[in-house]
């Protein structure tokens, strides 16, 4: 049982003879059992977060043959170099002139392109995210973050194997491989 003992617990004075006073104690178990009685309570009640899984698209490894088919015009591909920079293009790796951005810059770009391919054709953007060995972990979580902020529907392709060299060579010169 807890107790709280508030008696003024030294010895007398010699002299005077004064009443006794009576030892107070305060009975804290019930005290104790409505804290325990509320956390309880708000432990149970409380709902926590569950985490969200976010659907991601790789190529098939077990045969090199079969490869997905994308519209050039509907793709962008974005690719992951280091120092949290990124190069991206629309359509076809050979056609397009790739631009360098940083991950603050990206979301501005998305939306832009999306924004775009909806009222030319009517269409959804489809996002391929090419990682490269100079990127980070990070890297890819933040851009998985800004798609899911600007609104992508289709799930992204990641595509960490079949960056062209016409892809490495750009990013060289840009210094982000």
């Amino acid at each position: 049982m807890a107790e709280l003992d508030t008696s003024s617990g030294g010895g007398g004075k010699k002299g005077k003879v004064r009443s006794k006073k009576a030892n107070t104690k305060v009975d804290l178990t019930a005290m104790v059992d409505l804290a325990f009685l509320l956390i309880t309570f708000f432990m149970l009640t409380t709902s926590l977060s569950k985490p969200i899984a976010m659907d991601i698209a790789k190529p098939d490894d077990k045969d090199p043959e079969v490869k997905t088919e994308v519209r050039a015009s509907e793709a962008m591909t974005i690719l992951l170099g280091k120092d949290n920079k990124i190069a991206w293009y629309m359509g076809e790796a050979i056609k397009a002139q790739p631009t360098i951005e940083s991950f603050s810059e990206i979301r501005k770009s998305i939306l832009k392109n999306k924004n775009d391919l909806m009222k030319s054709r009517g269409r959804q953007l489809i996002i391929i995210i090419k990682p490269t060995e100079a990127s980070k972990y990070k890297n890819f979580v933040d851009i998985m973050d800004e798609l899911n902020i600007a609104g992508i529907k289709t799930a992204p392709a990641i595509d960490d194997k079949y960056i062209t060299d016409g892809e490495k060579a750009f990013m060289r010169t840009g210094g982000i491989l």
